[in-house]
């Protein structure tokens, strides 16, 4: 859990740029960073894409992670964006910098998932989970390099995004060619931006217990799964889901001076996922 109240506000006077901000792992990065002081920019799409099978986020969600973040006494800007969409994203991003003049950290967080989906699910996960990925970074990287102070952007993947793990719908390859993606625009931004001391990394979770993942779709989708191919899918700790708030602190690490030589790396917090396979 994010603590009661600031501790030391080591992100005072930073602003973050987070997608995917209305629930699950967003509005846990949301708030973890605001309790870290940083001022939010928030986005979301809080709309629904006909090829998902459970349902994303609403306006209702956002104004919830508002509240929370609030409650923090940091401030936030949260708007209604799809990051397939660089110009809504673009526009998105352009009114929290004029709220808070500067930007220092983006978490490129947004993601669908599209297991069991065909052709067209694979169309929109590559869209979502990579191509908004790409958009997120370039929207933001102009007024990082322009403010001269370097900076943190924090690409969230997956587990996926490290082994070869899924069905073999177009959907599941899809998700997972997608955060394979990511590890590549990661480590290409990583060396880019690095001398303009912007550090750029990738965080790989297991299964984490938010509603793209705790849902009666995916839980039949992984029933079918494992029937079909019969794997230990399981984490070698015992946990079966992680929480949102442990991808969270690891984000809080990396966008802070703790981790300030820290850059073109792809951590997984996954309960030893990984390194079991």
């Amino acid at each position: 859990m994010p603590p009661d109240g600031p501790l030391d506000e080591p992100l005072k006077g930073k602003t973050a740029f987070i997608t995917g901000a209305a629930r699950g792992l967003g509005r846990a990065h949301a708030i973890r960073l605001a309790a870290g002081g940083a001022d939010i920019i928030a986005v979301d799409i809080c709309d629904q894409i006909a090829t998902v099978p459970y349902p994303l986020s609403t306006a209702d969600d956002l104004a919830d992670t508002v509240k929370r973040v609030e409650d923090f006494g940091a401030r936030i800007v949260a708007r209604q964006a799809d990051v397939r969409d660089r110009a809504s994203l673009s526009a998105a991003l352009q009114a929290g910098l004029e709220e808070f003049d500067r930007l220092d950290i983006v978490v490129a967080n947004a993601g669908i998932a599209m297991m069991g989906a065909g052709d067209d699910g694979w169309n929109d996960v590559i869209d979502v989970n990579l191509s908004g990925v790409y958009h997120t970074v370039q929207v933001a990287v102009p007024t990082m390099i322009a403010q001269g102070n370097g900076g943190s952007i924090v690409l969230i993947s997956s587990a996926a995004g490290l082994v070869g793990i899924g069905s073999d719908d177009p959907g599941s390859l899809g998700y997972t060619a997608a955060k394979h993606g990511v590890v590549g625009l990661m480590r290409a931004y990583a060396n880019q931006l690095a001398s303009h001391n912007i550090r750029v990394n990738s965080i790989h979770p297991c299964g984490v217990d938010t509603p793209m993942i705790n849902n009666e779709f995916f839980r039949q989708w992984l029933d079918t799964a494992e029937a079909d191919a019969p794997r230990d899918l399981g984490n070698a700790l015992p946990v079966e889901l992680v929480k949102p708030d442990d991808i969270a602190n690891a984000v809080a690490w990396l966008v802070s001076d703790q981790a300030r030589y820290v850059t073109g790396v792809t951590l997984p917090v996954d309960a030893g996922f990984v390194n079991k396979r």
